[in-house]
Formats: structure tokens, sequence, C-alpha cells
């Protein structure tokens, strides 16, 4: 189904209120696992969309062969060079473990590339997360991480997956999809194959899927999960605001913060520091996936118009906040001119 006014509006209370009542690190606070030797891009790009949509920290774990371009890029992201090649797995364990106890959400994938190393710190990196009970945005080589071994995230309910075409053809044949599925229903048949994790397909329309319904769902209703008294779901959204006639390298990267940042917000509302708790936990992955959704296809939209077909992402940043102001209101964006 489309975007509903119902769904709208519960993403408009995951919004945190700019009324002075809230403290630094209360709007959020975003990590993005990635960043070696031949990719520096896509974990800026994602991280400085989570600031361009509103979180007030990211942070970028890296290769330390990629943080001196990552921080030339920008003063705002603090970057954490520690996934060094040659540290002891347990080490790096308790490093993360101090680090993810200041973030809200964990997002693993851009520009982290298939290195063995890098990829043996992604998987710990996301054994902790879990532990920690974080939410979860996972694009790029995150997911060729996940689709070699698709228990690490099976049933985690507090993840999202953001495949694009080739992902998601990848990710369906790896999760045993069968191929004759009609292509309306093959995102909730991921996501009902992992347990209920949110999928986020990337395509003409994006489809945002969440299916918990199955014997083996149940393994989510664990602490720091899914709460046990919360309802299975079989829902999925269609978001169908139009985007640019160019997808250029990195929009990917910036839907991938976005939803970041949502799922950021979501954590803070679960925690008390803003609203009224009437949203379940469950809901949260899909509303996060929707609002960025949005937010990324009138971004990439806005892009294009200025600049046709030689928009690239950096274009696409400045035009974050005028988007959010076109999709919720000026007032839930603050002082942005459309």
């Amino acid at each position: 189904m489309p975007v509903s006014k119902s769904i709208f509006e519960q993403i408009r209370q995951i919004i945190p209120p700019l009324n002075g009542t809230l403290h630094k690190g209360q709007s959020g606070r975003v990590g993005v696992l990635g960043g070696a030797l031949d990719y520096t891009g896509a974990p800026f790009f994602a991280a400085i969309s989570a600031q361009r949509v509103g979180v007030d920290l990211s942070h970028v774990i890296c290769s330390p062969t990629a943080s001196g371009a990552i921080k030339s890029y920008s003063p705002d992201l603090i970057v954490h060079p520690i996934l060094r090649e040659e540290t002891p797995p347990k080490s790096l364990r308790e490093e993360l473990s101090a680090l993810f106890s200041r973030l809200h959400v964990l997002v693993i994938g851009p520009g982290l590339g298939r290195e063995e190393y890098m990829q043996t710190f992604a998987r710990l990196a996301l054994d902790v997360a879990k532990e920690q009970g974080m939410f979860l945005v996972l694009d790029a080589d995150g997911l060729y991480m996940v689709g070699r071994q698709l228990d690490i995230i099976k049933g985690y309910r507090r993840a999202v997956l953001t495949p694009n075409v080739v992902e998601f053809k990848r990710l369906s044949e790896q999760a045993g999809i069968d191929p004759k599925t009609p292509p309306e229903q093959r995102a909730s048949s991921v996501s009902k194959a992992l347990g209920g994790v949110t999928i986020l397909q990337k395509g003409a329309q994006d489809i945002i899927a969440t299916n918990t319904e199955g014997a083996d769902s149940r393994a989510a209703h664990g602490a720091l999960k899914i709460a046990a008294d919360e309802r299975e779901q079989n829902e999925v959204v269609v978001v169908d605001t139009p985007g640019g006639m160019k997808r250029c390298g990195g929009q990917g990267d910036i839907l991938s913060g976005s939803v970041g940042a949502f799922l950021a917000w979501a954590k803070c509302y679960e925690s008390g520091a803003f609203g009224d708790h009437a949203i379940p936990v469950s809901r949260m992955p899909a509303l996060a996936a929707t609002g960025a959704s949005m937010v990324t296809r009138t971004t990439s939209r806005r892009a294009f118009a200025k600049e046709g077909r030689g928009v690239v992402t950096e274009d696409m940043l400045k035009e974050i906040g005028r988007a959010f102001a076109e999709i919720f209101g000026g007032e839930a964006q603050g002082g942005g001119k459309l």
C-alpha cells in the first residue's frame, strides 16, 4: 500500500521537537562503520546525511587508511580510525563496545569493502551492536557480509536492510526465495525468511516490507529486542514519492544515513527523550525506512531539477534539509526555507 496518513503521522511522532527541551545527543547519535583504502566517500556521505536530516552527532568507524580523507571532508564528523588489520578481535570488541554504548544506531556497509579483515570486523561490530540492542542499517558490502551468513541477522527485528536491484536479487537467492514469487511480494518474502528483518527494496518505487509471521520469528522476542507481547505483522509500504531522473553513485549512502537518522530518533523516542511511547518498538524500522525513503527521493528530485544530467551526490547534500521541510513541513525542519 502507499504511505497512508496514519503511517505518515507515526513518522512525524518520532521526529524530535525543536522547542529547546532536548540537550546535545537527544536528537540522535549515529555511527557508520565503513571506510577503507579505496572507499572514503561512501561513509562520509552516509554520516553527513544523517546530520543533514537532523541528528546531533555522527561518528565514522573506519580503517586508518581512510581516516585522513574522511576527516578532511568535514570537521563535523567524529572519525575513529580503529579498524586496523593487525588489531586482535578481543581488543577491538572492547573498544567497539565502549563506543557503541554512546550511540543510538549503527550503519554497516558504506565503504566497507570486501577485504577479509574489514568483513571480520564488521561481523564483530554487528555482534556487539546486537548485544546492546542497537538499531541497525545494513547496506552495500554490509549486505554482502549478511548474504554470506544469513544467521547473523536473522530474527533481529531492529535492523533495516537496504538492497538495490542487484543486491536484492542476490539476497533473494541467498534467502531461498522462489524466483516465481510475484515481484510485489518478494520483499515481504525476504523479510519473512530473515525472521522479520525490515527490507527497504530500492527501485523505481521503494518497497518497505516487514513480515514477522512464521515459527522462527519469535526468536526476536528477547531482552533489548522486541517485547514478547507485541503482535506479529505483515506490512508492505510502497513509496512512490517522485525522485530525480538520474541515479548517481552515492545516493544509496544518503539513503542509508537517512534511515540511520530516523532510527536514532526512534531510539531516543523509545528511551523517553521525547514523545508519548504510544508507538511500539516493532514499528520503528518500517517507519524509519519509509521516512528516509521519502526524504531521499525528494532530495534527489530537487538536486536533479537544479543540476540535471551533471548532478552528483554532493549536490544532494544541501537539498536534504529542504526536502525534509517539503515533506514534513517547515515547522518540523526549523529555520530552513524551501
